[in-house]
C-alpha cells in the first residue's frame, strides 16, 4: 500500500523529491502522512502554511489507489524510497527520487551498495584524447567489477557505456527522459545494448519527452548512485560538471582527466583539479585509490590489466629546439629519458608538481615531442 501514497503525493504540485522526502521522515509513512492534518504537517521541517494549505486542496479529490493503478498501467516497474529494492546510496542524498523507473537487469546486491558503482561524464564533443581515455578506463573498471553510471548522451557517455559492454560488463544509464524514450535516437542500438546487459533508469514516467531542465535534475541521480564520478573531459561550461559539484555537495569522490590549458575541452576538468579533485592518471593509480573509498571494494584487485595500445595518430615533427625551452621547465624535459619513463619517477626526477608535470607532459605529447605508453609511462620522440 505505501507505494500507493507516494505515486499519490507526487502528483501534489509543490512538493518536490527534497520536501517528501522530509514528509516521510517525519512521518515513517506516506500513508499516515496523507491522513495527517493540516497542524500535523506544519511539524514537517520547510513546510509553511502556504504549502501546507495547497497540499490540503491537492489531496483532496485524489484516490490514492486509483491513481496508483492508472499509474500501473504505462509504469509498470518503479521503486520507492519505502521498498528494500531502492538503491541505497540515492538514500543518503537530501532529494531522492520518490519514483524510480527501472527496466532491464536489476542487481539486488548492486542497489544494496555491494557490488562498487562509478559515475564517468563528460562532454558531448570530446576529442580523441578523451575518447581513448574514456574507453581505457571504462574497461578497466568493469574488468575489476566496477558498474559504469552514466546519462546515455552524446560524447563521454556513450564511450563510456559502450567501452564497458564490450568489455563484458555492466552499466546503468540515468535518463533525463521516461525509460520507453531514446534520446538520442541515435543510441538506439546502445539502449537495447543496455537493456540486456545492464539497466536504464529514470525519475520521468514513460511518455516523458526530453526537456531541457530534466537534465540538471538527472545528474543528481548519477552522482547519487555512486560513491565515486569521474568527469573525463569537460569545458567550463559542461553540464557534466553539474554532476561533479552534486557529487561534491553529496560528499562523494570526484576525479578528472587533466590535459592541456590551451585544449578548451580540458577547461572544466582543470578547474575541479584546482578545486580539490583527483587526478586521473592511469588505471592502475586509479583503481587502487577506488578501491580505498566507503562501501568500495574493487572485485578483483589481483586481475592484470592489459590494454592495446592506442594507435597513435600522425604527430607533426618538433618545431621547438628543447634546448631553448624556459628555464623553470627544463629539469621535467631532462627527467624524461628517451627510454620509457614512468610519471611517478618524472615528478619526483624533476621535482615539479604532479598535476604542473601532467598539464605538460599532455601538452608536450600533443606537439610531438614525447609520446605516452601504456602505464602511465613516457618517452621522448
Amino acid at each position: 500500500m505505501e507505494q500507493h501514497y507516494w505515486v499519490a503525493w507526487s502528483q501534489i504540485k509543490g512538493v518536490g523529491p527534497s520536501r517528501l522526502k522530509k514528509i516521510w521522515h517525519c512521518f515513517g509513512s506516506m500513508e499516515r502522512a496523507w491522513q495527517a492534518s493540516g497542524q500535523e504537517l506544519g511539524a514537517v521541517d520547510g513546510l509553511g502554511d502556504k504549502l501546507i494549505r495547497l497540499i490540503l486542496a491537492g489531496r483532496s479529490p485524489l484516490n490514492p489507489e486509483r491513481i496508483y493503478h492508472e499509474h500501473l498501467e504505462k509504469n509498470p516497474q518503479f521503486w520507492t524510497p519505502a521498498d528494500s529494492e531502492y538503491p541505497k546510496l540515492l538514500l543518503e542524498i537530501p532529494s531522492p527520487p520518490p519514483l524510480l523507473y527501472y527496466q532491464g537487469q536489476v542487481k539486488l546486491l548492486e542497489n544494496q551498495g555491494q557490488i562498487p558503482a562509478i559515475a564517468m561524464v563528460g562532454t558531448r564533443h570530446p576529442s580523441e584524447h578523451g575518447k581513448r581515455w574514456t574507453a581505457r578506463i571504462s574497461q578497466a573498471l568493469a574488468q575489476v567489477g566496477f558498474s559504469i553510471v552514466s546519462g546515455m548522451a552524446q560524447g563521454v557517455d556513450g564511450v563510456a557505456h559502450s567501452a564497458c559492454l564490450k568489455t563484458g560488463g555492466r552499466t546503468i544509464a540515468v535518463l533525463g527522459t521516461g525509460i520507453d524514450q531514446i534520446y538520442p535516437a541515435s543510441h538506439r542500438n546502445l539502449y537495447n545494448e543496455i537493456l540486456a546487459q545492464g539497466l536504464i533508469l529514470s525519475e520521468y514516467p514513460a511518455g516523458t519527452r526530453p526537456d531541457r531542465s530534466h537534465f540538471p535534475a538527472r545528474n543528481r541521480i548519477i552522482a547519487g548512485l555512486t560513491r565515486a564520478t569521474l568527469v573525463m573531459e569537460a569545458p567550463s561550461r559542461s553540464g557534466s560538471l553539474i554532476t561533479a559539484h552534486y557529487a561534491m555537495d553529496f560528499n562523494r569522490e570526484v576525479y578528472a582527466l587533466p590535459n592541456s590549458p590551451e585544449q578548451q575541452a580540458a577547461t572544466g576538468c582543470l578547474d575541479l583539479i584546482r578545486r580539490g579533485a583527483g587526478m586521473i592518471l592511469g588505471e592502475t593509480q586509479l583503481i587502487e585509490e577506488l578501491g580505498g573509498l566507503p562501501q568500495l571494494d574493487a572485485a578483483s584487485p589481483q586481475l592484470s590489466l592489459s590494454f592495446p595500445e592506442p594507435a597513435v595518430e600522425p604527430t607533426p615533427q618538433p618545431s621547438t629546439d628543447f634546448r631553448q625551452i624556459s628555464p623553470e621547465l627544463l629539469p621535467l624535459w631532462q627527467a624524461i629519458a628517451p627510454e620509457p619513463t614512468a610519471f611517478d619517477l618524472i615528478v619526483v626526477q624533476s621535482g615539479m608538481g604532479a598535476d604542473q608535470v601532467s598539464a605538460t607532459l599532455l601538452q608536450w605529447e600533443l606537439e610531438g615531442f614525447i609520446t605516452q605508453l601504456p602505464g602511465m609511462r613516457y618517452r621522448r620522440l
